[in-house]
C-alpha cells in the first residue's frame, strides 16, 4: 500500500494512493489486516508525538508559528476520535459475533 503525503505538517492520509483506480484489490489476509490495524496505531503516535513536540516549542517561545501547532493539535484530536471510532466498531462487531447462536 503506497500512501503520499499531503500538506505542510506532514500529514499522511489513511486513504490509499491508489483509491479509484480500476484494478480491484486482493482481499487481505488477517496478517494483513493486524499490519494495517499496527501501521495506523503507529501514525496515530507520530502524530501525537509531532504534536506534543509542537506544544513544548509553543510553552518555551520556540515555535514560530503557531499555526502549525493549532493545525497538529487538530490533526491529533480528529486521528484519536478515528481510531476510537474505529476500535469500538470493531468491538461491536465482535461482541454480535459472539452473540451468534450456531
Amino acid at each position: 500500500m503506497t500512501v503520499s503525503p499531503v500538506g505542510p505538517v506532514g500529514f499522511t492520509p489513511l486513504v490509499p494512493a491508489n483509491v479509484g483506480t480500476t484494478a480491484a484489490p486482493a482481499a487481505p489476509s488477517g496478517q494483513e489486516f493486524g499490519n494495517m490495524v499496527l501501521d495506523g496505531i503507529d501514525r496515530l503516535e507520530q502524530v501525537q508525538d509531532r504534536s506534543a513536540q509542537l506544544s513544548v516549542k509553543a510553552a518555551t517561545g520556540d515555535l514560530t508559528s503557531i499555526h502549525d501547532y493549532t493545525i497538529a493539535a487538530t490533526e491529533a484530536d480528529v486521528t484519536t476520535q478515528l481510531t476510537v471510532a474505529v476500535r469500538n466498531k470493531a468491538v461491536d462487531a465482535f461482541n454480535e459475533i459472539m452473540r451468534m447462536q450456531v
